[in-house]
């Protein structure tokens, strides 16, 4: 088991401030998970409403990115909030809560092609 170390711990204790005035900057001890944890469709209200097409079941198997989380630069993304077009990702571009932006490699392509109004049986696994 690793042993856990306290910073500037290796100097006296009269010297540490001294020695290591901020140590513990930089470093990130988390927070309650909240705002880490994975967020999917069926976690946003007017989710429903907007996708009401979908179960609840299929709602939680989409994952949308919290306010704040940076799309990857040249992934392919849509939008439920918006029209739902895809779209491919730039480098500055990054979610907010107006936005409920889904990774396209994130979810199953049968879904995908319902979420984006694909109305081809032979793309959603249906008999044609």
């Amino acid at each position: 088991m690793a042993e856990t170390r306290i910073p500037g711990s290796q100097h006296p204790e009269a010297y540490r401030q001294d020695l290591n005035p901020n140590a513990l900057a930089g470093e990130n001890h988390g927070t309650d998970g909240s705002a880490n944890a994975p967020l999917n469709a069926a976690d946003i209200k007017d989710a429903h409403r907007v996708l009401r097409d979908l179960t609840k079941a299929e709602l939680r198997r989409i994952p949308v990115l919290r306010a704040g989380q940076r799309l990857d630069q040249g992934a392919t993304y849509i939008d439920l909030a918006g029209d739902c077009r895809e779209f491919t990702a730039m480098a500055d571009q990054e979610a907010t809560p107006e936005h409920w932006f889904v990774r396209k490699d994130t979810v199953d392509y049968v879904l995908w092609n319902r979420l984006i109004g694909v109305s081809e049986p032979a793309r959603l696994d249906q008999p044609g």
